[in-house]
């Protein structure tokens, strides 16, 4: 049967491939090897991305060797761009939230400060920010993208007033 690299609870673009129940997750999160080989699939794709996980404790991330070769696939084929979104998605129902906190910020960090992926700013701000869990880490990632967009005046995913309070 078709299954997904990092399945969700809803679906996809493969319309044979079916959603997650509530139950398969329990099961997934509670079996070591399962957990082993989401971890190596994380870190196969983040490669593919050109970012290398530095903790697999914390999630924290850093370009890869071969970043600019990468930035320029990912700059060039938008289609990625979904799959990244779905692979934060799966991070967040698998139990790795600090992991999504981790890959928005860098993107975030490479598109609005580095300037390296302008063609995946509009996913990482529309969609992105969107499927980090934690509501705190989400407004956090909201006012550091405030912080760094241009012109800011311009910036929509949040309201000016509370993004110039926030502490």
């Amino acid at each position: 049967f078709p299954f997904r690299l990092f399945p969700l609870r809803e679906h996809g673009m493969n319309w044979r491939a079916k959603p997650l129940t509530c139950q398969e997750i329990q099961a997934f999160k509670k079996s070591k090897e399962v957990m082993e080989r989401f971890i190596r699939a994380y870190k196969l794709m983040l490669g593919f991305y050109g970012i290398s996980l530095v903790s697999e404790e914390t999630g924290e991330l850093e370009r890869a060797e071969n970043w600019r070769e990468r930035f320029e696939n990912l700059n060039r084929f938008s289609h990625n761009n979904l799959r990244i979104t779905r692979i934060l998605k799966c991070l967040g129902e698998m139990g790795y939230e600090d992991y999504q906190v981790h890959l928005v910020k860098f993107f975030l960090t490479e598109t609005l400060v580095e300037e390296t992926l302008p063609n995946v700013k509009r996913s990482a701000l529309d969609y992105f920010l969107f499927t980090v869990r934690s509501k705190e880490k989400r407004r956090e990632l909201i006012h550091y993208a405030w912080q760094h967009f241009r012109p800011q005046k311009s910036f929509v995913w949040g309201p000016h007033d509370k993004l110039q309070k926030y502490r």
